[in-house]
């Protein structure tokens, strides 16, 4: 299993480092294989073998050949390429805005649409949305995430916060850093709670046995907290509303799994069943609160559970 971070790289400020520490159960494994599997991105083995022949993964700070083969300790940096030709098109695509200004936007993303471009999603995303919509939008994630301060997964729906300037993101990111903005989802998880509320408390880093999920280990992970309080009970299910301190990768839906209570819906750690289904995993952000960042003003916005997850509760409620 391997730690990922992210880290500011000095050739370019708007180049983003991954960096990889190599587990005694990666040993061995080719660096071209280990970096596709290790990466949330959807890449191409052929395609990261250009990146290490171009010089963009530097294994304990050296370039190395795509069939060098991993050690257990090793520190696997990937320096990202900036994309050639990147070309992101404005698109008129419909967007549930809750507040702007000259500083931030805030929308109602709907399930199933993507935050940024990014392999096998170069259109429809907020970012095209936010292209169309905004005159200006900040530049500190570079071309393909103009504006994006956050982000919520494909599947689940609810409010967003965007940057309209470079000073206002900067002003959102430290808030999130600090864990100062507040976030509150609601979700129906299977099975019936056995407490009214509470807090996991457990850290959260890559599944060793698959790299494009998350798991609680204590093995170079991250401090996760997620507080949560039943709202509703159906014998099988559960609504639950969760309240984030931190805010990692998949934390709700690695969270809920790991106290026996996956996702209705979640097709990564949920299980499938005849009598609960859904598109996508059944979680929506439904509170967003945060301090302006030019007047200093705390401002709050909540978002009604969309008509799918409403579906599914009328499903339960009349069973």
């Amino acid at each position: 299993m391997m730690n990922q971070e992210h880290v500011s790289d000095s050739m370019s400020e708007e180049r983003e480092t991954l960096v990889f520490v190599v587990s005694e159960q990666d040993a061995k494994e080719r660096i071209d294989k280990y970096i596709t599997e290790s990466i949330e991105e959807e890449v191409s083995r052929s395609q990261v073998q250009l990146w290490i022949k171009d010089g963009h993964v530097l294994v304990n700070g050296s370039a190395i050949k795509p069939n060098y083969k991993c050690a257990a300790g090793d520190t696997v940096a990937l320096i990202m390429p900036e994309p050639e030709g990147v070309d992101i098109v404005p698109e008129d695509i419909p967007l549930d805005v809750y507040y702007e200004d000259a500083d931030v936007i805030v929308i109602n993303k709907p399930r199933g649409m993507v935050v940024h471009p990014a392999p096998g999603h170069a259109s429809g995303t907020v970012v095209n949305a936010l292209m169309h919509h905004c005159k200006d939008l900040s530049g500190i994630n570079g071309e393909l995430r103009p504006g994006i301060v956050h982000r919520i997964d494909k599947d689940t729906s609810g409010l967003l916060m965007a940057a309209k300037n470079d000073r206002a993101h900067v002003s959102l990111a430290e808030q999130l850093k600090e864990h100062s903005v507040l976030r509150k989802y609601v979700a129906v998880v299977h099975g019936n709670l056995q407490h009214e509320q509470g807090t996991i408390d457990a850290p959260i880093g890559r599944n060793e046995h698959d790299r494009k999920m998350y798991t609680v280990t204590e093995r170079n992970s991250k401090h996760a907290v997620t507080h949560f309080k039943v709202l509703e009970r159906f014998g099988d299910a559960t609504l639950v509303e969760l309240q984030l301190e931190t805010g990692r990768t998949h934390q709700i839906r690695v969270h809920m799994k790991f106290i026996g209570h996956p996702l209705v819906g979640d097709p990564m750690y949920s299980r499938v069943t005849k009598s609960l289904k859904m598109e996508g995993q059944a979680l929506h952000a439904k509170l967003l609160g945060f301090k302006h960042p030019s007047t200093g003003e705390l401002v709050q916005f909540e978002a009604p559970i969309p008509e799918d997850m409403e579906h599914l509760l009328m499903t339960l409620r009349n069973r």
